[in-house]
């Protein structure tokens, strides 16, 4: 039976599912002899916060503070997000421990290919993949590849030298750039390779000391060499096409990084797959977006459940009780909830024949089509507006 079959047959809840995860996680750092920092975001949910972003760097910080390890291994899957987020965390990692290692099962794309390339050692599995390097920018309103900015402006650059003149549409469009934008952008990009080099050199490259099969002595400009050409290859999107490309394990060794096969150990093959199952399973049966998880704490991102119809009295301040009509977001069904402010045991009489229940005390409600969802963030809306608390 496959993995992902046998935990759908248990149908476990959130909160049994969230065992689990700290279950495999004691065993992972049992095997390997390590402390294991499990940082999951649901690629593909759209949620703006998905990407890294700052206030992910200060939870690693929170949970990783002080812990008496020499070695932590991180096992990492986000489609990336800020450069300077991914700079602090690997240093704030590289300080605080002796070893740092990645272990990639899904996908650690842009930003989070830069986290992987830091580490000690990177370990992948089959499914697991890596992205082009490159910075995001935000030119106007949206976020865009430096790279396929700085291309486009050299490619109008040229056909202007080439013809003497630009179509109006492009010449519109390059008339708004601005010598501190484009200064910015070609800067951006430089940054991410650079960053690259200097984690190569100083973290994967620091135990090789010599080459594999002549066994000479490596030294810092052989080092830096390899490091730079390898940023190279990563920054080379004529070779890759798209930033959202996957570059597996063989892509990887052909252009010289070192990459241990998780498949090789059969024992860690499982734990891994696992550890990606259940976090896939919470993200597709909870609201949860982003895993941050060790053996000893967990804190689960939860997504705010968005436009539901509350039936808001129009006196706050004399609010007795609030109606929440709130629908699965994965089949639809409605649930009729309501929130209590006032401790009068009629509430929940008149309220329950019409067939709504309590708010529930552990803030979350799970669907007849196993979806769990967190109310928290709704509570917390409902308890700001009306100045007061619920009674649970």
């Amino acid at each position: 039976m496959s993995l992902l079959n046998e935990y759908i047959r248990k149908r476990l809840s959130g909160n049994e599912l969230e065992a689990e995860l700290l279950r495999l996680i004691t065993e992972y750092n049992k095997l390997r002899d390590t402390y294991l920092f499990v940082f999951s975001a649901a690629i593909g949910k759209p949620i703006p916060a998905i990407s890294l972003e700052q206030a992910d760097f200060y939870i690693f910080h929170d949970l990783l503070s002080g812990k008496n390890r020499k070695s932590v291994d991180i096992y990492i899957e986000t489609p990336g997000g800020s450069g300077e987020t991914a700079e602090e965390i690997v240093r704030f990692l590289h300080k605080n421990f002796d070893t740092v290692s990645f272990i990639v099962s899904g996908e650690a794309k842009s930003a989070g290919t830069l986290i992987v390339l830091s580490g000690d050692e990177i370990l992948m599995t089959e499914t697991g993949s890596l992205g082009p390097i490159d910075a995001q920018v935000k030119i106007g309103r949206s976020v865009v590849s430096a790279y396929d900015y700085v291309e486009w402006v050299n490619q109008k650059r040229q056909e202007a030298e080439d013809q003497g003149t630009l179509n109006p549409f492009d010449a519109t469009m390059v008339a708004q750039i601005t010598p501190g934008e484009l200064s910015g952008v070609y800067h951006a990009l430089k940054y991410a390779e650079e960053l690259v080099v200097e984690w190569l050199v100083n973290y994967k490259f620091r135990k090789w000391h010599e080459t594999e099969t002549r066994k000479e002595p490596v030294t810092l400009e052989a080092k830096k060499k390899r490091a730079g050409e390898i940023a190279a290859e990563l920054t080379n999107h004529a070779k890759w096409r798209l930033h959202g490309r996957s570059i597996k394990i063989d892509d990887l060794e052909n252009i010289g990084l070192k990459i241990k096969r998780v498949e090789d150990d059969i024992k860690l093959r499982e734990l891994v797959h696992r550890i990606q199952i259940v976090c896939r399973l919470l993200f597709d049966t909870t609201t949860t977006f982003k895993i941050f998880a060790t053996e000893d704490t967990k804190i689960f991102r939860q997504a705010a459940p968005a436009n539901v119809p509350i039936k808001m009295p129009l006196s706050p301040e004399k609010a007795d009780v609030v109606q929440i009509d709130h629908k699965c977001p994965q089949c639809g069904i409605a649930h009729k909830i309501y929130a209590k402010f006032n401790p009068n045991p009629q509430i929940d009489q008149d309220l329950q024949k019409q067939g709504f229940r309590p708010f529930p005390k552990n803030g979350k409600i799970q669907c007849n089509c196993g979806f769990e969802m967190d109310l928290t963030g709704l509570k917390n809306q409902i308890e700001s507006n009306l100045g007061k608390s619920m009674i649970l």
